[in-house]
């Protein structure tokens, strides 16, 4: 799960993290009045969208009177804000968040990740920040500065002075960096995060660390223990397929391919795209319809895939387990018969029941293609889109 920027903030505080003073506005008139309040003679208006690269897309503006604060948020509010990361169909901006200015003497990048190869919390810290940390790693490595957190020891100074002497942090900065640091660790750690990204980390002119900007996402699997961030959560942000896909126990994420794909297991989803891509396909979705799904859910899952108008054909692969391949099977046959399929439809059912499964499906009459393996599977839904 994702929150907003200034969510995000406002959970900084609680670990003792610098942020700036900001406030939050749905109006031109709530923006000007925000600005006031807060006081100075320097503003930033940023549109709250779940994307980054704001900046690039016209919304994050700098204003340095009270009128040209509202002018800023009458055009950004409304606005269909296109991003690297929001897609060509852009983020509709719904907010603006309202902050003071500060006078910057340098830019830094810190985040937290989970290294899935070594099962350790890394802290990854750049003196390049302000721009796109991927951008950083593939251009200039040498500037991407990595510490990993043993999680029999925790976080310690050790931690603070690596990242700082590496992105060139020195004497009372050392000193200012730690809590700030150990306060990142601490919030990630506590709040179940799978990313905390502050970008940039900047320095002032008197010498004060601040997080200018700030990214969180939280495992979904962990919000059960966490009352207050679920009510964070943004529902305008999120697909309405992945919103309705989750209210039937199905997880959805939407793609930019042509092969829909409906599949038990989020490995074996992440498997099945692999393979689609390696033949020349692009998947249209990622869609896990669980361990014990029913024919109902299979039933909405097609109908889901099918909103896609880019979908022109589905892939169904299925390894029984818990969910068995016949009760799979009559679930597709009552899904096609319902909803007319017109797509070309393919299908590779293995384990539990699979031999009852298969008889489900030749028994239908339907115009469904089986497969004998994954590998047959995605030779022939590609074969169907090339």
């Amino acid at each position: 799960m994702n929150v907003h920027e200034y969510q995000a903030k406002e959970l900084m505080k609680k670990f003792n993290i610098s942020v700036l003073q900001g406030r939050v506005a749905t109006t031109a008139e709530e923006a000007h009045g925000a600005a006031q309040k807060l006081g100075g003679k320097l503003w930033v208006v940023k549109a709250q969208i779940h994307a980054g690269g704001r900046g690039k897309g016209g919304g994050v503006k700098v204003a340095t009177s009270l009128d040209e604060v509202k002018s800023h948020a009458e055009k950004i509010l409304g606005k269909n804000l296109v991003t690297h990361q929001t897609g060509p169909e852009g983020k509709l901006v719904r907010k603006v968040f309202v902050e003071e200015g500060c006078d910057i003497d340098q830019e830094y990048y810190l985040g937290i990740v989970l290294d899935r190869a070594s099962g350790k919390l890394t802290f990854i810290a750049s003196s390049e920040g302000g721009v796109e940390i991927e951008k950083v790693a593939q251009e200039s490595p040498e500037k991407i500065i990595k510490a990993q957190i043993d999680p029999s020891v925790g976080y310690s100074s050790y931690i603070t002075r690596k990242l700082c002497y590496g992105i060139g942090l020195t004497g009372d900065a050392i000193k200012k960096a730690d809590p700030f640091f150990r306060g990142l660790y601490n919030l990630y750690t506590s709040l179940d995060c799978t990313a905390a990204e502050i970008n940039p980390l900047v320095m002032t002119k008197t010498g004060e660390l601040i997080a200018l900007d700030a990214k969180l996402n939280f495992d979904d699997n962990a919000l059960f223990r966490h009352s207050e961030i679920r009510a964070l959560r943004d529902i305008h942000e999120e697909s309405e397929k992945e919103i309705e896909a989750e209210e039937f126990g199905l997880s959805y994420i939407s793609l930019d391919g042509n092969i829909g794909c409906l599949v038990n297991g989020a490995g074996l989803a992440m498997g099945t795209m692999d393979i689609i891509k390696l033949y020349g396909g692009a998947p249209a979705n990622f869609l896990d319809v669980g361990g014990g799904a029913t024919k109902e859910a299979v039933k909405k899952a097609f109908s889901i895939i099918l909103t896609d108008k880019n979908v022109k054909a589905i892939l169904v692969n299925i390894f029984g387990g818990i969910m068995k391949c016949d009760i799979i099977a009559e679930g597709i046959v009552d899904a096609v018969r319902e909803l007319s399929l017109e797509v070309p439809l393919v299908v590779r059912l293995e384990g539990t029941n699979v031999t009852l499964g298969k008889k489900i499906l030749n028994e239908s009459k339907l115009k469904i293609i089986a497969a004998n393996d994954l590998k047959d599977a995605a030779q022939k839904v590609v074969a169907q889109v090339c």
